[in-house]
């Protein structure tokens, strides 16, 4: 029979470590605020101000407008040549680091010793900033002191230098290069993960039953793979749609506009023309079309790949 002696200890236990939690939840609560200052506050003040007219026009008086600047979008040409120009953007550049980076996950996965190495070898162009990286790609395809010029004319393929980033037809496609280039280490090093989270045995029972190469991909290797690809899918249509500091330093946009995507178009909008409520608007345009993408790849990858398995 427990004393009271006996059931103290445990009551000062329970007390300390109730004492323990809320202490820790204490010292968390500065980092909570922080959190909220910094992310909270600029998407509410984004928000409110996409409903408003405010910037030079009516000495940066915020006057609410409703629904005004998202009904002036509509009518932008502007706004949905930059549209075109992120969706081409986006679909081309991530479907290739995915396509590459599947590939080169795969190949990786077969090494027993040196993976790590592999890993790292990979990953180094994707830890460089992205501002380096435009310079970096825009010297390599300058239609004066380029390599790529100088190398095809050496060659014998060009007779004149080509400007590659004052055509439209060129300027995007070096921007999908040099954003390739950059971010495949990333889907590979997350699908790298995945493929090393597969259990062994699974593929040896496949064998055993005589299925090769395919079953072993669509019954194994994807299930396990796909909670991975959703992840580096979603990161990835994020920052691509997102691009701001590639386009920007390599072509301002141009030439012409064929390159300025939705980001640049905002930047411009908010910075050079002074329109905060259109620019404000322009951002939670590009929020929202991104929760909508995100919510159909969920039910594209996740949840229809739940009802076949």
């Amino acid at each position: 029979m427990a004393t009271a002696q006996d059931v103290k200890p445990v009551a000062q236990v329970r007390t300390s470590g109730e004492m323990g939690s809320h202490q820790w939840g204490l010292f968390g609560l500065p980092a909570a605020i922080l959190l909220l200052l910094v992310v909270a506050y600029p998407i509410v003040r984004t928000v409110a101000l996409s409903f408003s007219d405010m910037g030079l026009s009516n000495e940066f008086q915020m006057e609410w407008t409703g629904l005004g600047n998202f009904r002036r979008l509509f009518s932008d040409s502007r706004f949905a040549s930059g549209l075109k120009a992120t969706t081409v953007f986006t679909i081309t550049s991530v479907t290739l680091e995915f396509v590459i980076g599947l590939g080169l996950a795969l190949a990786a996965s077969e090494f027993v010793r040196g993976r790590g190495l592999i890993r790292s070898i990979f990953l180094a162009p994707w830890t460089l900033p992205t501002a380096i990286i435009a310079v970096l790609w825009s010297w390599i395809f300058n239609d004066q002191y380029g390599i790529v010029n100088g190398l095809l004319q050496k060659a014998h393929l060009l007779e004149s230098p080509i400007a590659w980033l004052g055509t439209p037809g060129t300027a995007m496609g070096v921007l999908v290069l040099a954003d390739v280039w950059k971010t495949t280490p990333f889907v590979f090093v997350v699908l790298l993960a995945g493929l090393q989270s597969v259990p062994q045995d699974l593929y040896e029972a496949i064998e055993m039953d005589g299925g090769g190469m395919w079953p072993k991909f669509r019954y194994v290797t994807l299930p396990f793979l796909l909670p991975f690809l959703f992840i580096a899918l979603i990161f990835r249509l994020i920052q691509a749609f997102a691009v701001f500091d590639l386009v920007y330093v390599m072509t301002g946009g141009g030439p012409g506009g064929a390159t300025e995507t939705v980001s640049v178009y905002s930047y411009r909008t908010y910075m050079r023309y002074l329109d905060i409520g259109y620019g404000s608007a322009q951002v939670v345009a590009m929020i929202l079309i991104l929760c909508i993408v995100a919510i159909a790849m969920y039910q594209l990858l996740v949840k229809r790949h739940e009802r076949t398995f």
